[in-house]
């Protein structure tokens, strides 16, 4: 199919080093809130859930990244060190801080994947992969009720 003037293009190496760029800075904040809060706490019991699930988010991006020979993002050292410095920021606030912050990143990747997900059903209708992400978002709302619940109590 070929592109006519005024059609959309949809840059999905960009796109894909976006979300892989999420995932690994939310992998990182996650890091920096458990190194601080430890193994006992009932926020680090809900943060190393949604960590592990983070990380298996993760190594499903760099795959794609991999088989589709795209670049991460050229800013991925500083996310590093600022992720892990955000997460242990908030951690060392209180329990509640690291739990507003975990509860604003999983917000924030649930507005995300919904622009994206609202695009591509725009532009390509709704394939195999669409529909796998709208999964995810689902799996991302019941988070958003589970830490309200927490910082509720």
């Amino acid at each position: 199919m070929t592109a006519r003037p005024g059609d959309r293009i949809v840059d999905r190496a960009a796109m894909l080093r976006v979300d892989q760029a999420g995932e690994y800075g939310a992998t990182r904040i996650y890091a920096g809130q458990l190194a601080v809060l430890g193994k006992g706490s009932p926020a680090a019991h809900l943060i190393a859930r949604m960590a592990s699930q983070e990380e298996r988010h993760l190594k499903r991006f760099d795959a794609l990244m991999a088989q589709r020979q795209v670049r991460p993002t050229l800013l991925q050292p500083i996310w590093n060190v600022a992720g892990f410095a955000l997460g242990a920021a908030t951690a060392l606030i209180s329990e509640k801080a690291a739990m507003a912050c975990t509860d604003a990143v999983e917000t924030e990747i649930d507005r995300h994947y919904g622009e994206q997900l609202a695009e591509l059903g725009e532009i390509v209708g709704r394939p195999a992969e669409v529909r796998r992400h709208e999964r995810r978002l689902r799996m991302l709302a019941e988070h958003v009720v589970a830490l309200s619940h927490q910082l509720s109590k």
